[in-house]
């Protein structure tokens, strides 16, 4: 990862477009204290977030460092009117490899500047310079899933909710060796930084973790009214490996004190053993009615580690990252494939960054990428690629939406992967 992004020159398209609106596009000097304020007092308006005190701001100022961070600005108001930031991300690709990705975030617009072209400045403009900079994709998580197929992105992983009836699961996951233990986040970070890195590389779909992102998963963020609710407990394998940690707070009891619902902020497992140890402990805790639990894999096994398969449910399935692929050839070829095959593709890309005719050859798990002039076994446009990229069987369901053409099924059987991608937090 390098900090090219840091410098990239403005983007003058984007620019000159809201100049016309009477707008202005500007990068924010990390070392503007009260340009960056504004800028975090924006982003954190446009999440119907409360007004960061002075502390909460220091604090996102110092995570937000190495981050691009771009604004626009109304003429004489000092806060802007739209936000984004971005950053150079490794992304996990089948295989166990990373794609380097251009990772965005805070994407914010004023409601009162709505209508007026601002979203469509700011995503073009970070498009258009992380293709300038040869970064082969872009990613994102959504707050609204309608906004962002417009610009090349699909989704590419899902994550589920769950809640389980703690009074009414057994375990049956059987033993769970190893050792769990209380800790803090002042005292564990380092070891959960390796954790998590480690816990990350074992899954396709996850980003490299910046210190910000990695401090939510192992507990409250400055500012956070539940602070003093979290608690943290870590796993560590029979000879003496961390493997894992859960991050989670308890509420409730007030009616019934037996009845308290225990709410995962997140739970981190580098293998299977810390993974099972880890629910095994929150389904077993004393006084405990309900866990819940959010941004998990799809095949996140809780229902099958419990004797009453009903007593654990699914709440919620939705997407969460989408990917837009933006070098066609590089980021095909980043990834391992669990077929060989030899399929022609006719991307489709209306902002013009990936579309082609492409053969994808795929021989012994490793591909190479020429372009083609030979008729394509599938012609299907950059969101729905996107998609597919790593490893979710969609194909057949886009071509029943009308979103691929030709052969859906090779698609699939050259894409998909056995175990399904997963991203396991928000950035």
């Amino acid at each position: 990862m390098t900090d090219t992004h840091l410098t990239a020159a403005l983007d003058e398209r984007s620019a000159t477009d809201l100049a016309g609106s009477g707008l202005r596009l500007a990068l924010v000097d990390p070392t503007d204290t009260a340009a960056l304020d504004a800028w975090i007092v924006a982003d954190f308006r446009g999440f119907h977030g409360r007004r960061p005190t002075a502390e909460v701001l220091a604090e996102a100022r110092k995570n937000f460092g190495g981050r691009r961070t771009t604004a626009v600005y109304d003429e004489g108001v000092t806060t802007p009117v739209g936000t984004v930031n971005s950053w150079v991300a490794p992304l996990t690709v089948p295989g166990g490899g990373a794609l380097d990705t251009w990772a965005i975030s805070s994407v914010t617009v004023a409601p009162t500047h709505r209508r007026r072209g601002v979203a469509t400045a700011l995503l073009g403009a970070e498009l258009r310079t992380a293709h300038a900079l040869r970064v082969p994709a872009a990613i994102l998580t959504v707050s609204e899933s309608t906004i962002y197929g417009r610009w090349g992105f699909g989704p590419a992983t899902f994550a589920t909710g769950w809640s389980v009836d703690a009074k009414r699961v057994r375990w049956a996951g059987g033993p769970t060796p190893g050792r769990l233990s209380f800790t803090t986040p002042d005292e564990y970070r380092e070891t959960g930084y390796a954790v998590l890195a480690d816990a990350m590389r074992a899954r396709h779909g996850e980003i490299a973790l910046e210190p910000y992102l990695a401090d939510r998963l192992l507990g409250p963020l400055t500012g956070d009214d539940d602070e003093a609710r979290y608690l943290l407990v870590r796993y560590d394998s029979p000879d003496g490996r961390p493997e894992g940690f859960v991050s989670y707070l308890v509420r409730g009891g007030e009616e019934d004190f037996s009845r308290h619902v225990v709410e995962v902020n997140y739970l981190a497992a580098a293998t299977d053993a810390a993974l099972t140890a880890l629910w095994r402990y929150l389904l077993e805790l004393d006084l405990v009615a309900e866990v819940k639990a959010w941004t998990r894999g799809v095949d996140e096994p809780v229902q099958l580690l419990v004797q009453d398969i009903r007593g654990a449910r699914i709440t919620s399935e939705q997407d969460h990252l989408w990917v837009r692929i933006l070098d066609v050839p590089a980021t095909l070829t980043a990834r391992r494939y669990e077929s060989d095959g030899d399929i022609v593709l006719e991307v489709t890309d209306g902002l013009g960054f990936a579309g082609g005719r492409y053969r994808l050859i795929v021989e012994d798990g490793e591909a190479r990428v020429e372009s083609s002039s030979d008729a394509p076994d599938v012609t299907l446009p950059v969101e729905s690629l996107g998609s597919v990229y790593l490893g979710h069987d969609l194909a057949r369901g886009l071509a029943l939406a009308g979103r691929i053409q030709g052969d859906a099924e090779a698609l699939d059987r050259l894409f998909r992967t056995a175990v399904p991608p997963r991203l396991s937090t928000w950035f």
